[in-house]
């Protein structure tokens, strides 16, 4: 048996699944199994970081994955996130690393970069 706590509703249901049979216990509602069964088999996580910049003023830029990843490959992809700078004035929402360890994921700005 494995315990989770859902982070899919306010709920925040503590779930137990068996490990052989996927069978969830503690759900207030349907979602929870999903997220115990996803989480038990292929847990997938939205990165959030910063990216170094080398603009006057501004040392960093937020930055998220634009789509769910793999748990297991968030401290690879942390490797590549590390090794970039920012030289451009970017809109939020702007590619900084396109399609990350072949995953189809962009990081992406969460935050303008303007000229002041």
């Amino acid at each position: 048996m494995k315990e989770f706590i859902c982070i899919v509703c306010p709920n925040s249901c503590h779930l137990t699944i068996d490990e052989t049979t996927h069978q969830v216990t503690g759900n207030k509602c349907a979602r929870g199994v999903t997220f115990a069964q996803n989480e038990l088999t292929h847990p997938m996580r939205t990165l959030t970081s910063t990216v170094r910049t080398s603009l006057p003023g501004i040392p960093v830029v937020p930055v998220k994955t634009s789509g769910e990843v793999p748990k297991p490959l968030i401290f690879e992809m942390m490797k590549h996130i590390n090794r970039v700078v920012v030289q451009d004035y970017l809109p939020a929402g702007s590619i900084v690393i396109a399609n990350i360890l072949d995953t189809n994921v962009d990081i992406i700005t969460t935050a303008t970069l303007k000229k002041e």
